[in-house]
């Protein structure tokens, strides 16, 4: 099949590394042509010149973008998703929305005889790499088994979690506790070091004791060595995460506290000018 990608930030591009290694023929686009030829010519790729193209071309669509309004302006208009997309395509959206963008687009989608999976992943860009990453589906589940031979190229573990927004509904999910992994990491990891424990030691202990779940793990670079570390999750897609969280569960009617909490204490951060930062970076904010 061919597969064409829109949007190719750190995660985009490496799953389009994993694509392009696998001997799928893709085709890429991105907002930014310098970054879409830059991944192109690293991984064997195609460019597209807007995302109707990299559609057109495609029987598998995968859309990785920063937020709802990149994905709202991606699909619309003369040069938009929407109007390139195949009769028969499948469209994988792994942005991480809000359930009701992609409620919004499903019927859209099928209108030009496609059909929209929202399909977010949770992992980094070394899992991406291993090929390991979780994907949660929301949609139809015939359509994910004509595309699963394409996602397993970057994914071990897939969910079919439910109809259109169930994938974009665990996303929120599994970030909520993420978010709040965050959060206690860095409080503990300052807690230590404010009582003069070592903060290597420290980490050691945390990453093998009942806390040290895979993201302690990944994440021990960018918080033994921040000023070292690149990137890869910045504090301002944190915000918008957690925006997007609190309108799932005052939709819902779910009671989060703590979750209150973590939002504040992340939009302090980014008052303070740590928004462009890595969201291990608010263990600098509370030091």
């Amino acid at each position: 099949m061919t597969v064409g990608f829109v949007g190719v930030g750190r995660m985009g591009a490496a799953m389009v590394g994993r694509l392009c290694g696998a001997g799928e023929s893709v085709v890429v686009f991105n907002r930014s042509r310098d970054r879409a030829q830059a991944v192109a010519d690293r991984h064997g790729a195609r460019v597209a010149d807007t995302a109707r193209d990299a559609a057109h071309s495609a029987d598998v669509v995968l859309v990785s973008l920063a937020d709802d309004t990149a994905v709202l302006g991606t699909y619309e208009g003369d040069a938009g998703l929407l109007a390139g997309i195949r009769d028969g395509a499948v469209v994988c959206d792994t942005s991480t929305v809000d359930p009701e963008t992609m409620r919004q687009l499903a019927p859209r989608v099928a209108a030009r005889g496609a059909t929209l999976l929202d399909t977010p992943v949770s992992g980094s860009v070394p899992v991406v790499e291993r090929g390991e990453l979780t994907v949660m589906v929301g949609g139809d589940a015939g359509a994910l088994q004509r595309v699963r031979p394409v996602l397993q190229h970057f994914a071990t573990r897939i969910f079919h979690l439910g109809g259109t927004g169930a994938g974009a509904t665990m996303k929120l999910v599994v970030n909520a506790a993420v978010h709040a992994l965050n959060v206690a990491l860095s409080e503990a990891l300052v807690l230590a070091e404010k009582a003069g424990l070592d903060r290597a030691a420290t980490y050691d202990v945390i990453e093998v004791s009942a806390a040290g779940a895979p993201y302690v793990k990944y994440k021990r670079a960018a918080f033994l060595q921040p000023d070292d570390t690149s990137v890869a999750f910045s504090l301002d897609l944190v915000a918008k995460d957690q925006e997007l969280i609190d309108r799932l569960a005052a939709h819902v009617g779910a009671r989060m506290p703590q979750g209150a909490a973590n939002r504040d204490l992340v939009a302090k951060a980014v008052a303070a000018g740590l928004g462009d930062h890595d969201l291990s970076a608010l263990a600098q904010f509370l030091r």
